[in-house]
């Protein structure tokens, strides 16, 4: 019997033991309030960028906590944000380093942006400036919240169809503490249940504050073997490893001014094989980031603040492979906006955004964009609560462009909780890459910005801290799409409207003080193209129970719908139909020390179910993993 499997079985069998030991010397104290659960009348953010109540907010905002980012130790961001409601993440299931595509409502990459602590990321040298999530360690995420729909008004281009915002871990109030992250896993197909250990991910954060100084510096490695990237019949194994280092500085030089500095660097290593005719091959893909980072806020008044978030980024990529290509980029991104609040009615901000992209080429290509923008968020004492916005969208190359967003909603009391009708119109306006633009293959410079509009309506329902329900109507029509055309090779706008529409109901309930039950499902109608890889359905559960203040686990399930993908194996291309599959998981946890020390163990596609995601590509069969959690 393999040694691996021997292993994972015992610690199978203490976790097990140590559950049975909970449940017996505890179980009376089953009534008592154990799981660390979000309240269900939380505070949103990111739609306003106020602290206001959810049941006062007409965007769909989805938060993920820390709990429930502790509940997926060992995923990464992109297979935990794929569980949510209207985004489809393409290779987030397959071998680790496989290229990610981020769709959210019918939409693709470059209408998702992606924030860090506030400030826009985007990698000006690939093809359509999207971010590789990749680039990310889970165990450095604090929460993210999610906003739906269009957000160009208050977060600028790329926020056509939502906006996911990524908050990283903070500096303890107490003077040094230190936080250990460790797993093992495997990293297999379900053909191939070998059972070995081939996913290892750690990492460690300092952190602390002496009076107004604080810090943190924080480390994470993962490195995994075990799969080929596509399905072959050698099934050599391809290597993803990432190593992250991150340094952060803060001071208080006053209760009403601080200052943080932060510097990260990631190093990406995936082997990857040739996709045209699906053949194994030994191609490397090489990538760094170094990302330099200030954020400041200035309180002048009780009621108002101005907040600076600014950074500067440098990409390097290299590509080894039939056609070898090297890729550097850089941008400046400067946020700077004043929040005033209005006798707790009138939420304003006003603000510049300011970005430069560039990249080399043959010659080195850039452009920049100067946005001010306006938001007014009112909250009256009798239900009604709007949400309006404007943009001056400011291109070197494209010259103005006005973005709006109209956002009512009202709130009906009740009395145990609230019923909330929402509406939204907005527009976004996103120009082509620099690759699209002047890149060394299929650049078209005669390109056309695109035009999204976006129509929301909807209802949510909720019950204090036990129950809610909400579900929601979009439709998005966009104009000037860009796209790669195969029959000229090159970048073009397409001639023919895209209209995408669909339905997506997120529930929640706390059936009891320790347990929980979520789902949300999306429906998701494409037209206008071929619209591979978005799924028509999809659907996601998850029941998390806490048998005591130690011992807690979640079950999860994970239906995703027909769809089609395009076979590039070979030319012509054609559309294949891909089968619906679904996926079910498996986390145990157990705190041997409360809140210094938990052990857990967890299963994915418990049922090894086999399914093709994208064709050619491998996907993840039945894994396993265990790890632990430190903090001192």
């Amino acid at each position: 019997m393999n040694n691996n499997f021997k292993g994972f079985c015992m610690a199978s069998m203490v976790c097990t033991s140590m559950f049975a030991q909970s449940l017996d010397t505890t179980r009376n104290l089953q009534e008592k309030d154990t799981m660390r659960l979000q309240e269900l009348d939380e505070v949103v953010v990111s739609d306003s960028r106020f602290r206001i109540k959810r049941e006062n907010s007409g965007k769909t905002v989805i938060k993920i906590s820390a709990e429930e980012l502790e509940r997926n130790q060992g995923k990464s961001i992109a297979e935990i944000i794929n569980t949510k409601s209207g985004i489809e993440i393409a290779g987030s299931r397959g071998q680790q380093g496989s290229v990610l595509g981020v769709y959210s409502r019918g939409g693709r990459g470059r209408q998702v942006l992606i924030l860090i602590d506030g400030v826009r990321v985007s990698d000006p040298s690939s093809s359509s400036s999207e971010y590789d999530l990749r680039l990310l360690s889970t165990a450095q995420v604090a929460s993210i919240e999610i906003i739906k729909g269009a957000a160009s008004t208050l977060y600028g281009t790329n926020a056509a169809t939502a906006v996911i915002n990524i908050t990283t871990k903070k500096a303890s109030q107490e003077k040094i503490a230190l936080s250990v992250q460790s797993s093992i896993g495997t990293n297999q197909t379900a053909a191939d249940q070998n059972f070995n250990g081939s996913d290892f991910s750690n990492s460690a954060q300092v952190n602390g504050t002496f009076k107004k100084f604080s810090y943190l510096a924080a480390f994470a490695h993962q490195y995994t073997d075990g799969m080929s990237a596509i399905i072959t019949p050698a099934n050599e194994e391809d290597i993803y490893s990432r190593y992250s280092a991150t340094m952060r500085v803060g001071y208080q030089f006053s209760e009403a001014f601080d200052l943080k500095i932060t510097a990260n660097q990631t190093k990406l290593h995936t082997d990857f094989d040739e996709s045209f005719g699906l053949q194994d091959a030994d191609y490397l893909f090489l990538r760094k980031q170094e990302r330099l980072g200030l954020s400041s806020t200035y309180r002048y008044s009780d009621l108002g603040s101005v907040h600076l978030n600014t950074a500067y980024t440098t990409y390097d990529s290299e590509s080894k492979s039939a056609f070898p290509n090297m890729f550097t980029g850089k941008n400046v991104v400067l946020d700077v906006y004043n929040k005033y609040n209005f006798n707790n009615q009138f939420y304003t901000i006003l603000g510049l955004n300011y970005s430069k992209d560039e990249t080399a080429f043959l010659q080195n290509e850039y452009f920049e964009i100067t946005d001010p923008y306006a938001n007014v968020v009112y909250l009256s004492d009798f239900g009604l609560n709007v949400n309006v916005g404007a943009r001056v969208n400011t291109h070197t190359a494209y010259g103005n462009h006005f973005v709006y967003n109209v956002n009512p909603s009202f709130s009906f009391k009740t009395d145990k909780g609230y019923l909330k009708i929402l509406g939204s119109y907005a527009t976004s306006y996103i120009t082509p890459s620099l690759t699209q633009l002047f890149g060394n293959f299929g650049a078209n410079p005669d390109l056309e910005p695109e035009d999204n509009r976006t129509i929301e309506g909807g209802f949510e329902y909720a019950l204090t801290n036990t129950f809610r329900l909400s579900s929601l109507y979009f439709n998005r029509k966009e104009e000037n799409f860009v796209f790669y055309d195969n029959a000229t090779s090159t970048f073009n706008n397409a001639e023919n409207t895209i209209n995408a529409q669909g339905v997506e109901v997120v529930f929640t309930w706390m059936a009891a003080k320790n347990s929980t039950f979520t789902a949300n499902y999306t429906y998701t109608e494409r037209k206008g193209d071929n619209a591979i890889r978005i799924p028509k359905h999809k659907l996601n559960a998850v029941f998390a129970y806490s048998f005591n203040e130690r011992a807690s686990a979640s079950l999860g399930y994970a239906l995703t719908g027909e769809r089609s993908d395009t076979d590039f194996s070979d030319f012509p291309f054609v559309d294949i139909p891909l089968k619906s599959f679904s996926l079910v998981d498996l986390y145990l946890g157990y705190e041997i020390i409360p809140n210094r020390l938990k052990v857990f163990l967890s299963a994915n596609n418990l049922l090894n179910e086999t399914y093709t995601e994208i064709i050619g590509y491998t996907t993840k069969g039945r894994n396993v993993r265990m790890g632990f959690n430190l903090n001192l």
